[in-house]
């Protein structure tokens, strides 16, 4: 009878079995798998006339660089971007998800998606999922409204601010903006801040690197800069290091020669 009245207690609700399963299994000595250690700079910020987005291109594979020129600003819909921050899988098909959705939407309504729509169809899926898709999002956008900028991290919180920075490069970045942002900045001001922001995050952390991408979002138009700066061009060595041939000693090992077992019959002789 209790027993069944504990089940009848844990039907609803939150429920912590694997917790306590995982803790036993702690006991035991087995390792438990750890998060991953991922890598980024994303920024955004509000300017005079609309939304400037902002990435670097590095994505990591742990210590080592997988790609030196991805994409982390993803396309939403034609009057919005979003960077994408955290495991690449998870960013990328989160906002294809998104996309989709978005689409639909303007197709049965006959208008443009709002800004806002989409940050609640992002941050109602990250929380459904409680912090296990790896999706920090910065959200830009122009709309009937204005200019908009949103910030949604992994569990579902959302921020609205003028200017935010997100990923391991983000502090870096946001020393940047907050010693230079204003409001009502030029369009020129503005990309100059982003890129100036992502490089700072490129230099100062070591899961951000190679190129600067930057999306600019007006009212009427949508210009995304691939590889907008590059900070990390490879330049002529100063010096030749081809060296002459037989400048290194090195010794090729050789197989030991093989001995003759000879074979001893054995004297059976009485």
């Amino acid at each position: 009878m209790q027993l069944q009245t504990e089940q009848q207690q844990s039907a609803a609700g939150f429920k912590f079995d694997n917790v306590k399963r995982n803790q036993h299994l702690a006991e035991k000595g087995l390792k438990l798998s750890t998060a991953t250690k991922t890598g980024t700079t994303i920024v955004g910020l509000i300017y005079k006339d609309g939304v400037v987005l902002g990435a670097d291109t590095r994505a990591t594979s742990g210590p080592i660089v997988a790609d030196k020129n991805c994409e982390k600003i993803h396309y939403l819909a034609p009057n919005m971007y979003c960077c994408g921050a955290g495991t690449a899988a998870d960013t990328e098909f989160t906002t294809n998800m998104v996309s989709s959705q978005i689409a639909l939407h303007s197709l049965n309504t006959g208008r443009e998606a709002r800004v806002v729509t989409a940050m609640t169809m992002l941050k109602q899926h990250l929380f459904r999922h409680q912090g296990h898709i790896g999706a920090a999002l910065i959200l830009g956008g122009y709309d009937v409204t204005g200019p908009h900028l949103f910030g949604i991290f992994p569990h579902g919180s959302t921020d609205k601010l003028p200017y935010m920075t997100d990923g391991s490069g983000s502090l870096a970045a946001m020393s940047m903006f907050e010693s230079r942002w204003t409001p009502n900045m030029t369009r020129e001001e503005a990309i100059e801040l982003v890129k100036d922001g992502v490089e700072a995050g490129i230099f100062n952390d070591m899961g951000s690197g190679s190129n600067v991408d930057v999306c600019v979002i007006t009212r009427d138009n949508v210009e995304y800069l691939r590889g907008y700066s590059r900070p990390n061009e490879r330049v002529e060595k100063e010096q030749s290091y081809t060296f002459a041939r037989g400048t290194t000693e090195f010794y090729v090992p050789r197989a030991a020669p093989q001995l003759a077992e000879t074979a001893s019959a054995m004297d059976t002789s009485a």
